[in-house]
């Protein structure tokens, strides 16, 4: 008997290649997001959604395309670097996961999937678009602009549009070129498009009025934006502490899944280097490391040879990865919804995690307007002793303050080739 008040995914007279490719993954039933929105996609409806990270709409969206794309074959063969449906998202490991989790669901179709991204060899992604069809597209707006401006790719037979996080899209200064690429495709009410957004506001509804015909709009509500499965704790500890204090956590609870958020590339490489000194298995995500770095990188986190990833906000965004247990904040960020898309690295899937942010005095000023926006207390307590003691396995607060203060002097090419050389370290 089907659990009281879900949906089934069997339940949605989905094809049956789509439907085992579903059960490898484990699904039976639908996410929230999922079973408001796939009922009207698959009939073809535009979507706007709104739902946090984590919560499926990767799936949502994927699902109806693949459904459609199966359920409605062409009866004629389309030029090469002409796709089907065409996935924007606005980061490169977005756009990666998506395709990767497009991969997983066509497993049993004929569909073929390309992702297009920058950082990446570009003569070997126009070698693709030009000699390999191409059913869904998944591109970062950027890269697909320059292989629209070559020819390379036509989009005027699109049949789905998905514009994923809308609104990273929108603060990231993406939308000029976002239009450009809906130019290229089919008019408003002759493709469907879904777009999905954590936040809606007066900007993004004004875009969806735009790209979007008589839409369904469905929001996932919650009380608070920050899911309960994340435990979440504040620590307030002097920033000279705060070094200590994250090795401390590490060592002594023994963390073996742990991203790390700092809001600049100069403290995730002062704290890359401080924990690889002290044997930690660390890798390091900024803008200063190459895209086939941080494939590799994310691929030996995933498999666990890395322990700990230590991330800004901007290349930790859109990272997916099971069973992170722990995400530590440095610092709180300058744009505090980033403090929601962070602490939803963890307690993904019904699973559970803990967030823990060290709340320095500048931090401080943020916390007010951060609880405000979670729409719940924070309460800040110091942590415990263990944390904070300098000890056979932790340094002494001298030592940890001499070897960040050491790195943090040490911002010279060797330092930047030692970080983006390396992805797995070990002591």
């Amino acid at each position: 008997m089907p659990a009281e008040g879900k949906v089934r995914f069997h339940d949605l007279s989905l094809p049956d290649d789509v439907l085992h490719a579903i059960a490898d993954l484990g699904f039976e039933y639908c996410s929230p997001i999922q079973s408001k929105t796939l009922p009207h996609s698959l009939s073809g409806r535009d979507i706007t959604g709104k739902a946090q990270t984590g919560t499926g709409k990767t799936a949502a969206f994927l699902v109806s395309i693949i459904t459609d794309l199966m359920d409605y074959p062409l009866d004629v063969v389309l030029p090469k670097g002409t796709p089907r449906a065409l996935i924007l998202a606005p980061t490169r490991e977005l756009v990666m996961q998506i395709a990767k989790d497009a991969d997983a669901l066509t497993k049993y179709t004929p569909l073929k999937v390309l992702s297009i991204l920058g950082g990446m060899d570009f003569e070997k992604q126009r070698e693709q678009l030009v000699n390999e069809r191409i059913d869904i597209l998944v591109a970062t707006p950027g890269r697909l602009i320059d292989f629209i401006g070559r020819g390379n790719v036509n989009l005027r037979d699109v049949e789905i549009l998905v514009l994923d996080e809308a609104d990273r899209m929108l603060s990231m200064g993406f939308i000029p070129d976002v239009r450009r690429i809906i130019r290229q495709t089919p008019r408003t009410g002759d493709r469907q498009t879904l777009l999905f957004s954590a936040t809606y506001s007066g900007d993004i509804l004004a875009l969806a009025e735009q790209w979007t015909h008589n839409p369904v709009h469905v929001a996932i509500e919650t009380e608070h934006l920050t899911t309960d499965n994340v435990e979440q704790i504040a620590y307030m500890v002097a920033e000279d502490e705060k070094f200590r204090v994250i090795f401390n956590l590490i060592k002594e609870r023994k963390l073996s899944r742990v991203m790390i958020f700092a809001n600049r590339r100069d403290q995730t490489r002062r704290l890359f280097e401080g924990l690889r000194k002290k044997g930690v298995k660390v890798a390091m995500l900024s803008g200063e490391v190459t895209q086939r770095k941080r494939v590799s990188t994310l691929e030996a986190f995933r498999s666990g040879e890395i322990e700990v990833m230590v991330a800004t906000d901007v290349a930790g965004r859109g990272i997916h990865v099971d069973d992170v247990s722990h995400v530590i904040n440095f610092n709180l960020p300058e744009d505090l919804e980033d403090y929601v898309h962070r602490i939803g690295r963890t307690g993904r899937a019904g699973k559970t995690g803990t967030s823990i942010s060290l709340i320095g005095e500048d931090d401080a000023f943020l916390l007010h307007s951060l609880e405000e926006l979670i729409g719940r207390k924070l309460p800040c307590e110091h942590p415990p002793e263990e944390l904070l003691a300098s000890g056979r396995r932790a340094s002494s607060s001298n030592e940890a303050d001499h070897e960040v203060a050491e790195v943090a002097e040490n911002t010279s090419s060797e330092a930047v080739a030692i970080a983006e050389e390396t992805s797995t370290l070990t002591a």
